[in-house]
């Protein structure tokens, strides 16, 4: 076995070992991602309406734009203490 080839078995083995290392990160990150949505869900409008309803208050339509907005912007400014 020459040298040239003995490089290139290990550069070539190198190259497909990254190539495994990255679908499989992939794959992981993407199942921790859905894990995260499934018990995490986003907040939508019909959410907050619900939640007024629960409150017995009727929302106006501007009061679940508001609450989107600061909902927006909490998570846009985090731990602001």
């Amino acid at each position: 076995m020459s040298v040239g080839l003995g490089v290139g078995l290990i550069i070539g083995i190198g190259i497909i070992l990254f190539l495994v290392g990255a679908v499989l990160a992939f794959f992981l990150t993407k199942k921790m991602f859905e894990k995260q949505l499934k018990e995490n869900p986003p907040i939508t409008e019909k959410m907050i309406r619900a939640m007024f309803l629960q409150m017995g208050r009727k929302p106006s339509e501007a009061q679940i734009k508001a609450v989107m907005r600061s909902m927006q912007q909490a998570k846009k400014e985090p731990n602001k203490k």
